[in-house]
């Protein structure tokens, strides 16, 4: 799947900037002009990394941080901080609060997304992982194959990324919205029957190898991918 950041930035012309680099690398990029659009976004649908502003309006970057690594969801989740303070106890302040790295304005875009890179290795290896696997479920990314229980499943394109999707963070509940936003974009326009009519293709495919159904339906949440096996 295509690496997720959240870009919280106030200045409209650095943010424009950055989502123009970080597209161009590959990265599927959300601005959030505020901290409190970013905390939004944030609880309905967590990203894979997160760029903060040090210095933003009611709601600081550092406070931001600070929620981040206290929520359930979002503790683990790779902060950089972007900020004009360049002092040393800026610098440890902004380590102390919890991002990963301190990144310092003005800055080269190819190093950012450099550092980027480097963190999304560590914190999310499954975004650059060539085998993913839950279970009796593997998925080989490189050949494009995937196996259940040791026996090939054919797969659409679309139940693959959906499968990619759940195996990227096998166990965790996604809504449908957020099934959409990952598998077919967030500016597409589907409805959400598609998406069910899509777990239903790729519950029948792992069902057929495995004997048993691995994708958990959470009634009025959404769906899962079972780790204890298919």
């Amino acid at each position: 799947m295509t690496p997720r950041v959240l870009v919280i930035e106030d200045e409209s012309a650095l943010a424009t900037l950055l989502t123009y680099n970080l597209e161009q690398a590959g990265f599927s990029v959300r601005v959030a002009a505020t901290g409190e659009d970013a905390l939004t976004i944030l609880a309905e649908d967590p990203p894979d990394i997160v760029l903060i502003d040090w210095m933003l309006p009611h709601v600081s970057g550092i406070e931001i941080c600070r929620r981040i690594r206290r929520g359930g969801q979002t503790a683990d989740l790779p902060v950089i901080m972007l900020t004009a303070r360049s002092e040393e106890a800026d610098r440890i302040r902004g380590l102390d609060t919890g991002a990963d790295d301190y990144v310092t304005k003005p800055f080269s875009p190819a190093e950012l997304v450099a550092r980027i890179n480097a963190l999304l290795r560590r914190a999310r290896p499954a975004l650059s992982a060539d085998e993913l696997r839950a279970g009796d479920v593997v998925m080989d990314l490189a050949a494009h194959r995937v196996r259940v229980a040791g026996q090939e499943v054919e797969l659409g394109p679309t139940e693959f990324r959906l499968l990619r999707y759940f195996l990227e963070n096998p166990g965790r509940v996604y809504s449908r919205d957020q099934i959409l936003d990952a598998v077919w974009g967030r500016d597409i326009h589907v409805a959400d029957r598609t998406v069910d009519v899509h777990i239903g293709r790729l519950r029948k495919a792992l069902r057929t190898a495995a004997g048993s159904d691995p994708i958990r339906t959470i009634r009025g949440t959404g769906y899962a991918l079972e780790t204890d096996g298919a």
